[in-house]
């Protein structure tokens, strides 16, 4: 599985409070220890390429103010594979400027692009599917998405349409994308689901090197063109100024509409590994262990008296206590307390003051 050209790019730089009082701007999810298990979301993302690329070929792409964060989380990794984005343009620029960091160093590269947010429960089944992946974008000029076998008509996701009436030559798990469709309603959703073609969109990408430079220049010049410019400065102490420089100058696109939507050669492979991106506290609700009653739970010391379909996140506090509470967020962090009607947590923004 491990191959000297394997690469990971974990992109590092969101910015949010869906996990107020957990997580802030100073501080965003992928920081946090969001399952109660000792490693941050960024952590277990790193945890679970292992085998697959070596420390020195993991790269991660954060904003500047996190720099010595993610340093602090991954030592593991060189710091000067932690590239820092001056300002937020989205993923499409984030990608291609560490695109062109690995073009610099390894011509030959394979990469694998993934959230930094995310959760997988069956790591075995992940690790098998990223390693038949790599070896079909070695193999061929395909840029290649995995999709998810969706479990419910969500509507926080966007969806691959799929054509699986002929797999790859190659690979028997690829097929062809027949359109990106963006987040739907509830029926629609219901409507793709009672398909078997339509997958939810993981944003984890694989191609090599070659074929995402050459897509961008091809459907994103401007983008290239400014990576380009200063290729020969990359990798070098002059590496951050210029990237301060001409970042700012890229159009803030995401790589779906910058390149997955024009592409020719887009594969996907439908994956089933438990995953889900963490999104908001109804998506870890979903993902925790429940008691009878439907409680979810982390903290060391919480008893829970007539409440139902409750998440209670209070890791830090010696004793909890909650009585007659149904769809409720409990969660404590630096001594901010939340309680809030799960069905009204899109006003958690508002309540942290970012909103």
């Amino acid at each position: 599985m491990l191959h000297a050209n394997n690469h990971l790019v974990i992109m590092a730089g969101g910015i949010g409070s869906r996990f107020w009082p957990m997580s802030t701007a100073e501080k965003p999810k992928q920081f946090i220890d969001v399952l109660g298990v000792g490693r941050s979301l960024m952590q277990l993302t790193y945890d679970r390429f292992k085998g697959i690329t070596k420390p020195e070929s993991v790269w991660v792409v954060t904003n500047k103010k996190y720099v010595d964060l993610v340093h602090e989380q991954l030592p593991e990794i060189p710091r000067e594979n932690i590239l820092s984005e001056p300002c937020r343009r989205n993923t499409a620029p984030c990608i291609a400027y560490v695109s062109w960091r690995i073009k610099k160093n390894d011509p030959k590269a394979n990469i694998v692009v993934t959230p930094s947010d995310h959760i997988v429960t069956n790591e075995a089944e992940f690790r098998r599917v990223i390693a038949n992946s790599l070896k079909f974008t070695s193999e061929t000029d395909a840029i290649l998405t995995l999709g998810m076998k969706p479990t419910r008509p969500e509507t926080g996701y966007g969806y691959i349409q799929a054509d699986l009436s002929v797999p790859s030559v190659r690979n028997k798990e690829m097929f062809r994308v027949d359109q990106f469709r963006e987040k739907p309603d509830l029926e629609t959703a219901k409507r793709y689901i009672s398909q078997n073609n339509f997958f939810w969109n993981a944003g984890i990408f694989i191609w090599n090197v070659s074929t995402i430079v050459n897509a961008f220049r091809i459907y994103q010049p401007g983008i290239a063109r400014i990576f380009e410019g200063v290729m020969d400065v990359l990798g070098t102490s002059e590496e951050q100024a210029a990237i301060d420089k001409v970042y700012p100058e890229c159009e803030g696109i995401s790589v779906d509409y910058a390149i997955m939507e024009k592409a020719e050669e887009i594969f996907v492979c439908p994956s089933d590994f438990g995953w889900s991106d963490l999104g908001t506290w109804g998506s870890l609700h979903v993902q925790l262990q429940h008691d009878l009653y439907g409680n979810a739970v982390i903290g060391s010391n919480v008893q829970l008296f007539d409440s139902k379909n409750c998440i209670v996140h209070t890791a830090d506090e010696r004793k909890v206590v909650v009585q007659g509470l149904d769809g409720y967020i409990v969660a404590e962090k630096d001594g901010t307390l939340l309680i809030c009607k799960l069905a009204d947590e899109q006003r958690i923004k508002q309540f942290s003051g970012e909103g």
